[in-house]
């Protein structure tokens, strides 16, 4: 079985010395994350957190000023909502970047408040696409999921609507305006939500059995280290338009729990309303717009006009007719070792 410990994606790395760079939904796991790698190993300029949570804001700027008081200076907080086209607009003057990263993103929180979702994910990716296009950033590069693709529950529908509108954005910008790509990748280990802290939480209260919800569902995983080195090397290579899915590992929820919590039971609770037992991030449809990369695949916009000779350079290549990139029919698996290697490095 494949690790999956090692894979990094650093290369190519974007080049953001002296450049402003804006991160929508800043606060959460992935903004910490990718602000902490620009400070700590970037020559960006001025860095913006842009979210709705003050209490947030005020401890991450607390953390951050302790964690790099050299570095703090760079930085700038700023309350608003994706939902407020206005706000973004005044966030985005003399931004360069935007790292798009706001979102609603628990399953049944979404099934259950389908309008807050749909204000959030779709019109907050619409109002970010307008603000850049009249701002006149240079790139913007959006967090999507693996429950974009074939989307059974409205987290999904409404990602696959965001990255619709962030591909398509590309055709209004003209040839010197800003471009627009898209992220697709998994679930983050160490994330807020993720099921890997709520076992662990488990297991140190004690539980008798960990709930299960099918012993045969799978899903692709990923570092939070990991997806911001994506999202960076994908900034770097982007010309507008393309969804990158990483080559990540995938892991059984039973060997999950198994090695989280060794000798613990399993409780098989059932798939929850919305909830796939399996995760696609390439369709059999997307593979005949999909190429491959030596770590990534990269979906082509179903455009004539657009030219994939930058992507050739990094000796990408069609993916075979019906390709399908699954969590269960990944090459790649994470065993024990494996995710204990994930789990180090996440720490």
């Amino acid at each position: 079985m494949a690790h999956g410990s090692h894979k990094t994606f650093e290369k190519p790395a974007a080049d953001l010395a002296n450049k402003s760079i804006l991160v929508t939904g800043g606060t959460g796991s992935f903004g910490n994350a990718l602000v902490r790698r620009l400070l700590r190993t970037s020559q960006a300029g001025k860095l913006i957190v842009f979210s709705r949570d003050e209490q947030k804001q005020h401890a991450m700027a607390l953390a951050l000023q302790s964690e790099f008081p050299d570095q703090f200076g760079r930085l700038r907080f700023f309350i608003g909502d994706v939902r407020d086209a206005g706000r973004l607009e005044l966030a985005m003057r003399d931004i360069e970047v935007v790292v798009h990263a706001a979102a609603l993103k628990i399953v049944p929180t979404a099934e259950y408040n389908p309008f807050e979702c749909i204000l959030t994910n779709v019109h907050g990716a619409e109002n970010v696409v307008k603000a850049a296009l009249r701002v006149g950033v240079a790139k913007v590069i959006a967090l999507s999921t693996d429950k974009a693709a074939s989307p059974i529950n409205l987290y999904g529908a409404s990602k696959l609507a965001a990255d619709k509108i962030m591909v398509a954005a590309n055709n209004l910008s003209g040839d010197n305006g800003p471009r627009f790509a898209v992220v697709r990748y998994g679930n983050v280990i160490g994330s807020r939500g993720s099921v890997v802290p709520l076992f662990e939480d488990m297991v140190r209260r004690g539980v008798k059995a960990i709930p299960i919800t099918d012993d045969r569902m799978t899903r692709f995983w990923i570092t939070l280290d990991q997806g911001v080195a994506f999202v960076l090397s994908s900034l770097a290579i982007m010309q507008g338009g393309e969804v990158f899915v990483p080559k990540i590992p995938s892991m059984r929820l039973v060997d999950l729990a198994n090695a989280i919590a060794p000798g613990i039971p399993h409780q098989i609770v059932g798939i929850r309303p919305g909830e796939k037992l399996h995760e696609v991030m390439i369709t059999e449809d997307d593979a005949r717009m999909t190429v491959e990369l030596a770590d990534r695949y990269v979906i082509r916009p179903p455009s004539l006009e657009w030219n994939d000779s930058h992507l050739v350079a990094f000796g990408a290549k069609p993916v075979a007719e019906g390709f399908r990139y699954s969590s269960e029919h990944n090459s790649e698996w994470l065993d024990g070792p494996g995710l204990a290697g994930l789990l180090d490095n996440a720490a």
